[in-house]
């Protein structure tokens, strides 16, 4: 489990209105403080306009481009999970690079209205706190519950995400069913529908009795069972055996003899209408033609052949489309035997009249057995109930050729995918996709705007096969008027029943990237940022939404709603678990950012809906890993770890102690712009880059760093590779400027004369360009920083509008000789250092002396000598060179080899023995 130590916690306490600037002329506090850093920041940022595109002409370095995307609308019922945070600090830390770099940028807030689980959550609260079910109240009286509950949830994803610190526009941000949200549902609805892209049919659907209401194919998982399974289903106390095949007879009419049939759902014979064969099957020869009788329902059932029949597993719904046999439903929407059954099944749940007709089977003396039976169940994501394929017309889109062209907007380039092996994924599925249900029995999202229509005789008009005559309408005057027109009647004899039920909530949020702009009005939103730059999210709603909004953005708008996709990998357990509540190892961010202690965590699982046995499992799951609770890290240590994994892959394995040492990084930080500010005293002026002049070879070393890194950073950017950036980032702060550039140039500082001054300039400028290098991850400690460094003219009022450092302003420093000799420095310190903790050399200052045969090494060390003796904490020390007649280094020193033509020798003036090598292993403090 993660084990730490509590820090100490220091508090802002200068008073400061919301929204006014933070008071940093305090000095600052001994150490790294999170909630000292984060207060107060984000409300001056969103209060000064600087996340809205306005902003951009106020930039000095503001270029003529554009960069905008949408947020995945988190469900307005949840609560942000490190998944949510793994797409805002990718998101955002893109966000505030363009930003920088002087580009037009909109990144737009949403909230999804989220159909099935918003009316879940209030259904389930009417039932706790007031006694009531949906069916007791009108559904007006229900919504205006809704609504309710979504004024009083109020905006608490919004916080979440400003606390991860989230540089969103809020001025736009946008819910799914806000009225000019609902109206752009609406009319995409009739426009598809007039194109004859939707449309209206009876098939079998997939159906989640638990919901009351059909589900998507991608809303169904499939479960794969080797054989007999007994399974718990939502509503029954007693599990559900499943894997099996049960074989009953059907005995012929007037003659004797029987058919055998099979089946894994033994409760749907009450709907059977005939018994098909296939005409080579040669145990079916002789009864082709015959008919059998129902034992239940006494209804005939005619024995018929067809070629399609599977000799093995029988037939299935296409048949009787081909044979133009009735359709029967016998399990009703709520999962109940309906009337078709007989009284002595009717309401009786459909796994419990399983049972009953087994028993009515063997009673007749029909039932043939039950054997194990490798099967597929299918289960609804959203409730885990059985799903059960149920007859109902539905309202469908049409999407082949749609999804054909997204297909081919991905072949030709015009689309790209990141990372590539997705492509392949999207072929996949889009050229096996079937037509999208988008019909759901609920009555919270948007109702469907297609109407039943009748008069006089409108029964004569209908259609064979269609429920109903219907008409589409972005209003119900409109669709009147149409009724009207299309049926050749007046307006006022047309009686209009709009459709109960509402569309699924990926049709909304499919058209999230242009309707959050105002379409289908042509507002100027539309017109700047659609299409948008880019769409990032996570690889599991590749399907559900990505490919969706390709689809009806480029039907409805005429354009790819982007040009590209990025796509991040799932964020798992530190043990590669997938986060569940039953496993206990969900974690939020909000928790990591502030800390928690293991009882309230253990709180948050008793507080659940789990059952017993998996709250067991979950609190000793967070006692093994959080035995102490969750460590305060802050929101830039979370989103700094975040990005520092490689996104596009493999999932990532989150450790809470991955976050901690990223806290301890940003302590390092802390105390080097500390120790800068003290260098560079009161009566420092800084020059612009381009007139720093850089002499020593650290500082040329350094500044050579700063230009690598700048470079590494940009190229990591643009090919999204937030992993590379951080990395670089990290090695530069850690290795470079606090390990090696800090150590070099304290013995400079503490001198006079233009030395001093031109380290003071250097030392400015690393840690200046490396605060913005920084800026897109830790957006607090950035801005706290940049705001202590004397100012620079021209001087934005922060850090996330300075400009982001270009390897193109920093070519002036690369100095790539210092940089591949100052390896060779690096390697002596290492050996140097290794030989003192061997010795025990803690305090000691022992003189050392480097040989060298080769000359070029000889050179590069000579020219970086005091690095060499700063960094390994040695007294005098002496390069010698055996081929110009250097002495050969005293007897009785330790030695070092360093590589084939360079050693070093180090006095050992003590008494202790060398550490043995099992005390070496010991990590030295």
């Amino acid at each position: 489990g993660v084990r730490w130590r509590e820090k100490e916690k220091v508090a802002y306490t200068i008073p400061t209105p919301p929204g006014s600037k933070k008071d940093t002329s305090a000095p600052l506090p001994s150490a790294y403080s999170p909630q000292y850093v984060e207060a107060c920041w984000y409300q001056w940022w969103e209060k000064e306009g600087f996340f809205t595109p306005e902003y951009h002409s106020r930039l000095p370095q503001a270029v003529e481009h554009t960069f905008s995307l949408c947020i995945p609308p988190p469900n307005v019922t949840g609560s942000l999970h490190l998944g949510h945070a793994l797409t805002v600090a990718i998101e955002d830390a893109l966000t505030r690079w363009r930003r920088m770099q002087g580009y037009r940028v909109l990144w737009v807030p949403g909230c999804d209205h989220a159909g099935i689980a918003t009316q879940v959550v209030v259904e389930r609260r009417l039932l706790r706190e007031r006694g009531l079910r949906r069916q007791d109240l009108s559904r007006q009286q229900f919504l205006e519950e809704v609504w309710d509950w979504k004024k009083e949830k109020g905006d608490e994803i919004y916080l979440q995400l400003r606390r991860l610190g989230a540089s969103l526009d809020w001025s736009r941000a946008c819910f799914t069913m806000d009225p000019g949200f609902s109206a752009a549902v609406s009319e995409a609805f009739v426009r598809l529908f007039e194109a004859g892209l939707i449309y209206r049919s009876e098939r079998l659907v997939n159906w989640s009795c638990a919901l009351t209401s059909a589900i998507s194919d991608i809303e169904v998982d499939s479960v794969q069972l080797s054989g007999r399974t007994l399974l718990s289903v939502p509503g029954y106390e007693d599990k559900v055996e499943f894997g099996t095949m049960v074989t009953f007879a059907y005995p012929l009419e007037g003659q004797d003899g029987e058919i055998a049939v099979s089946t894994t759902r033994p409760e749907t014979m009450l709907g059977d209408v005939a018994i098909v064969v296939h005409p080579d099957d040669p145990r079916y020869q002789s009864l082709q033609g015959s008919v059998c009788c129902h034992p239940f329902t006494g209804r005939l059932l005619p024995i018929l052949t067809d070629p399609i029949v599977d000799t093995q597993l029988g037939t299935d719904f296409q048949l009787s489309l081909r044979h133009a046999l009735p359709r029967l439903s016998v399990i009703g929407g709520d999962g109940t035997m309906n009337e078709l059954c007989g009284k002595w099944l009717q309401g009786v749940r459909r796994f419990e009249a399983r049972g009953k007709v087994l028993s009515a089977l063997k009673e007749r003396g029909l039932y043939r057995g039950t054997v194990e039976h490798p099967m597929t169940l299918p289960i609804c994501s959203r409730s885990g109930d059985v799903v059960e394929p149920l007859l109902r017309s539905q309202w469908f889109v049409r999407c082949e050729a749609m999804a054909q062209r997204a297909m081919q907007a991905v072949e030709d380039g015009q689309l790209d995918i990141t990372p590539d092996f997705y492509k392949k994924t999207w072929r996949s599925w889009l050229s096996n996709i079937s037509d999208w249900c988008i019909s759901r029995q609920l009555w919270w999202g948007h109702q469907i705007p297609a109407y039943q229509v009748s008069f006089s005789g409108s029964a004569d008009l209908q259609e064979e096969g269609s429920d109903a005559l219907w008409v589409c309408g972005r209003s119900s005057d409109e669709a009147r008027k149409k009724a009207a027109q299309k049926y050749g009647v007046s307006e006022e004899e047309v009686t209009l029943t709009q459709d109960p039920d509402v569309l699924d909530t990926w049709f909304s949020s499919a058209l999230f990237p242009f309707a959050m702009l105002g379409w289908p009005d042509q507002t100027p939103d539309l017109q700047r940022f659609y299409p948008n730059s880019l769409l990032e999210t996570g690889s599991d709603l590749i399907f559900f939404w990505v490919a969706r909004m390709v689809m009806l953005g480029s039907e409805l708008t005429g354009q790819l709603p982007f040009q590209q996709v990025v796509l991040h990998s799932m964020v798992r357990d530190a043990h590669g678990r997938k986060m569940s509540k039953s496993l206990g190892n969900v974690i939020d961010p909000l928790d990591v950012i502030a800390g928690v202690s293991l009882q309230a965590l253990q709180q948050k699982v008793t507080a659940g809906n789990l059952d017993p046995k998996e709250t067991t499992v979950a609190l000793e799951a967070q006692r093994h890993d959080f035995p102490s609770g969750i460590p305060e890290c802050g929101t830039d240590a979370l989103r700094f770890a975040l990005c520092s994994y490689k996104a596009q892959g493999d999932d990532i394995n989150l450790s809470v102690s991955q976050v901690l040492s990223t806290r301890h990084f940003c302590n390092k930080i802390w105390n080097a712009v500390k120790f800068t500010l003290g260098a560079l005293g009161e009566d420092f002026t800084p020059l612009p880059l381009t007139k720093v002049s850089v002499q020593g070879g650290v500082d040329r070393w350094q500044c050579s760093r700063l230009y690598s890194t700048v470079l590494q950073c940009d190229q990591g950017f643009q090919q999204f590779e937030l992993h590379a950036v951080t990395a670089a980032v990290y090695s530069y702060w850690l290795h470079n400027l606090c390990d090696v550039y800090l150590e070099c140039v304290k013995p400079v500082l503490s001198g006079d004369g233009s030395a001093r001054e031109a380290a003071r300039q250097v030392l400015y400028h690393s840690v200046r360009q490396g605060l913005a290098l920084l800026s897109p991850f830790m957006p607090y400690l950035s801005e706290e920083l940049w705001h202590r460094l004397p100012p620079l003219a021209p001087q934005p009022p922060s850090i996330c509008l300075a400009p982001y450092p270009q390897p193109a302003n920093l070519a002036h420093w690369h100095f790539p000789e210092e940089e591949a000799n100052f390896l060779l420095v690096q390697e002596v310190v290492r050996v140097a250092r290794s030989l003192r903790s061997q010795y025990r050399l803690t305090k000691e200052r022992p003189d050392m002396w480097v040989q060298c045969s080769g000359p070029q090494q000889a050179a590069a060390l000579e020219h970086f000598l005091s690095a060499v003796q700063t960094l390994s904490r040695v007294g005098a020390l002496r390069l010698l060179l055996p081929a110009g007649g250097d002495p050969s280094p005293p007897s009785g020193c330790a030695v070092g080899v360093v590589n084939d033509s360079c050693q070093i020798h180090m006095r050992i003036q003590v008494k202790a023995p060398p550490l043995s090598k099992s005390e070496e292993k010991q990590p030295l403090m």
